[in-house]
């Protein structure tokens, strides 16, 4: 909604605003480019303008979308997933992935399962059995040594914490 606004206030009309993508009716002028680009910081925001940025944001963009919808790609495997869905080679995209972000595609894979065990934890509606399943964990006590390995904390030791420090996706 943010972005929308920002999008709105100079008199461009939002054709679509997604996580990672906007779409606008207008051509932007390099001027306005430029003022959208300050405006959009302000927000904590930034544009994207060249061709490995735009790959790297829908590669996290995807890896997103396939945790948030692990249990539909259950019979897919991550780098069959990215490749599909970003259209390039899986061996290009770690190696620019890798190059740009300093990280692994894995390692923040990870990160992101690992801060959604946080707030399914925080929930207290599941069990960590059924939290491993949920994310592809072949079992609760690699979940658990995972989560430790990351954190430092068990998850039961993390659920009891009355502080709970989850780190924002854009944080990763």
């Amino acid at each position: 909604m943010a972005v929308k606004t920002e999008l709105e206030k100079p008199g461009y009309h939002p054709v679509s605003v997604e996580l990672g993508e906007v779409e606008i009716a207008e051509e932007l002028t390099k001027d306005g480019l430029e003022a959208l680009n300050i405006s959009l910081k302000h927000l904590g925001f930034e544009l994207i303008d060249n061709r490995k940025g735009k790959i790297i944001e829908k590669i996290k963009v995807e890896l997103i979308n396939f945790l948030q919808h692990s249990d539909e790609h259950r019979e897919v495997n991550l780098s069959g997933f990215l490749s599909n869905e970003v259209h390039y080679d899986y061996t290009y995209l770690s190696n620019l992935f890798s190059e740009v972000e300093g990280t692994t595609i894995e390692k923040y894979f990870i990160s992101l399962k690992i801060e959604k065990v946080k707030e399914l934890l925080m929930y207290d509606e599941l069990s960590l059995s059924q939290i491993a399943d949920m994310l592809g964990y072949s079992s609760a006590a690699y979940l658990s040594g995972q989560f430790k390995k990351i954190t430092g904390l068990t998850p039961s030791f993390y659920k009891s914490l009355k502080e709970h420090k989850r780190k924002n996706i854009d944080e990763l």
